[in-house]
């Protein structure tokens, strides 16, 4: 027993050992670091997308179809019409990236503000800004979004806005919910009988002790958001084609599939997979570092 103690302490020591200072103010495990790298490739390749790619996204070359990666210059082949899908995944990062960056944005800062608000204030604020939360509680963010498009049209803003719409009542909760707890502890009552206000002890006080938590939350919010707008564009109700798009890639490479070729909708699922995965990492990571329960 006392073997096996000992064995378990001089693992997690050496684990403790394993971090990495790739990144000053950041030292984390390998995965957070493996994460940082692949998000960090993704956005300078999305904005020098021009200056690494061969083949402009919608360049199409009816003799050159479903070419395997490697071939005749095209580094992961060409889908079903001889578009270079290398050019067409990295153009696609630019797309799928920004719109769920804004709704992570928009829905965040307005769901901590009412969240907070509701929590401190209490009384009939909570009462009636908790029954609106609780009504958009009812409706699925892909459903919001479908009902944006039904509304505006197609695109990217109807369904930024309704995704916007629908993130907001989860972190507003969750915001709420830490308030409540944050607001009973004994230095929340200093503050105020140092003489500092509400607002200033809501907003400039008890906020910051909050945000890690909140930060986890939109890290998850962000992967969220990318998948929902990929399967939006993927049913045709997003981004349209030709535009280059990860969703719209999938939905394009469905043909391949059935003639036994899978990279065209390969490559696009993986960058949705690496960045929601990579994105997560990190968030969580930060969180736990701001809140002190990873040592700097």
């Amino acid at each position: 027993m006392a073997e096996a103690r000992m064995s378990a302490a001089s693992t997690t020591a050496a684990a403790s050992r394993f971090r990495l200072r790739a990144i000053p103010g950041l030292a984390g495990p390998a995965p957070v670091i493996v994460s940082v790298t692949i998000l960090a490739v993704v956005v300078i390749a999305a904005a020098i997308a021009p200056l690494i790619t061969t083949f402009t996204p919608d360049q199409v070359d009816l003799a050159a179809t479903l070419r395997p990666p490697g071939t005749a210059g095209h580094l992961l082949g060409t889908d079903s019409t001889g578009r270079d899908i290398f050019s067409r995944v990295i153009f696609g990062a630019r797309v799928s990236l920004v719109p769920p960056l804004l709704v992570t944005a928009l829905a965040s800062a307005i769901g901590i503000t009412l969240g907070v608000v509701c929590g401190w204030f209490g009384g009939m604020v909570d009462a009636g800004l908790s029954r609106v939360v609780d009504f958009l509680f009812a409706f699925p963010g892909l459903l919001v979004a479908m009902l944006a498009v039904a509304l505006f049209g197609r695109g990217l803003t109807a369904p930024t806005v309704g995704l916007i719409v629908a993130f907001t009542p989860y972190v507003a909760r969750l915001a709420r919910n830490l308030v409540i707890q944050e607001k009973s502890r004994p230095y929340v009552e200093a503050y105020r009988q140092q003489g500092f206000g509400n607002h200033t002890i809501a907003f400039a006080k008890v906020l910051p002790n909050i945000a890690p938590t909140l930060l986890a939350q939109c890290a998850l919010g962000f992967g969220y958001a990318l998948v929902d707008l990929a399967a939006l564009s993927y049913l045709g109700l997003g981004v349209q084609p030709p535009t280059a798009d990860w969703g719209v890639m999938v939905a394009e490479g469905q043909d391949a599939l059935v003639q036994g070729v899978a990279f065209p909708v390969l490559f696009p699922c993986i960058a949705v997979l690496l960045v929601v995965v990579a994105v997560n990492i990190v968030g969580d990571y930060l969180g736990d570092k701001l809140s002190g329960r990873v040592a700097a």
